[in-house]
């Protein structure tokens, strides 16, 4: 269908004004012929006349009228065939709206973008260590400045590893005015990002390019029990230092890595738990092996678990058990 034209707008109300016009005056305007809105003169097939706007206008609606009858009609007909079904999507429904599953860089922090920008009271983070690039430290800049502005608080979460990261420091610097509070823990396992009690984001695969978007209140509720438990048990940022050795000369990293020793587990294993790289993890372990005399790998897990330091990590008699 031809579209509505300027110059046959105009020719048109001249038309209309004069009541005829000359059949070679509407040839640049072929939208007058499209549109139905000259007729011949029957005396004089040179001249055309105008069709009344009432008219006109009533030619083109109406087949508009009888497509969108039938298209409510159709709709009608669908609602019916799906109604039965409805009924038994309306769990699999609530679920899926409270899991949003994020594939891609782009589409994750365009959602985190959004959840930030309506956040009001607090957004907790757990980032576990890894090196910051120059657009991350910017990107995070640009998500959190914002937020501090506004009045909003910010509790982070990192290892212990952050405090000899650079990057993760100046940035913590920077933002760190009172509403932004930085502590670090021993271990961290995955991501976790919480706005408001209202949206919780972690991730979904290893490669970071899919997380999901979390918006059910029982998940979100055990999200923040969790991160409670973790922020109680951290160090402030600003605060110390966990590679100090303490009385019996063992370092807190040193004694998290001996926790993990002793549970089984491989140099490369511990080291990405405790966000450091391997050969960082194997210099701890060397100084734990010389701190307790031990000369062997082997020997090294006998005597930590004689030593005793792993005891302040066993819960209290009597204690609560259950969750």
């Amino acid at each position: 269908m031809t579209e509505w034209c300027e110059e046959g707008g105009r020719l048109y109300a001249a038309a209309l004004r004069t009541g005829r016009i000359a059949r070679t005056d509407v040839e640049p305007a072929p939208c007058l012929v499209e549109f139905a809105l000259l007729h011949p003169d029957p005396d004089d097939p040179n001249w055309l006349h105008p069709v009344p706007p009432v008219i006109a206008l009533s030619q083109q609606l109406n087949p508009l009228e009888h497509e969108i009858a039938e298209r409510r009609r159709q709709a009608v007909e669908l609602s019916a065939v799906f109604r039965p079904f409805m009924a038994l999507s309306t769990q699999s429904a609530a679920t899926s709206d409270s899991i949003t599953v994020l594939e891609g860089g782009e589409r994750i922090n365009a959602a985190l973008n959004m959840a930030t920008a309506q956040c009001q009271t607090e957004m907790l983070t757990v980032q576990p260590s890894d090196r910051m690039s120059e657009r991350s430290l910017e990107r995070g800049l640009e998500r959190d400045q914002p937020l501090i502005e506004r009045g909003v608080r910010i509790r982070t979460l990192y290892q212990h590893t952050a405090r000899y990261n650079p990057e993760q420091l100046a940035y913590a610097a920077r933002l760190s005015d009172g509403k932004a509070e930085y502590r670090t823990i021993d271990e961290l396992v995955e991501r976790l990002i919480i706005c408001d009690e209202a949206v919780a984001f972690i991730p979904a695969r290893d490669d970071q390019q899919v997380a999901l978007e979390l918006r059910h209140p029982g998940l979100i509720r055990y999200l923040i029990k969790l991160f409670e438990y973790l922020w109680d048990r951290s160090v402030p940022l600003s605060v110390g230092t966990p590679y100090e050795a303490a009385s019996d000369g063992i370092t807190d990293i040193q004694h998290s890595i001996a926790k993990l020793l002793v549970e089984g587990h491989v140099d490369e294993a511990i080291a990405r738990r405790l966000g450091m790289n391997v050969r960082t993890c194997r210099a701890h372990i060397a100084k734990l092996a010389n701190a307790l005399g031990s000369g062997s790998r082997a020997q090294l897990g006998y005597l930590i678990a004689q030593s005793g330091i792993l005891k302040q990590d066993q819960p209290a008699a009597g204690g609560d058990s259950h969750t």
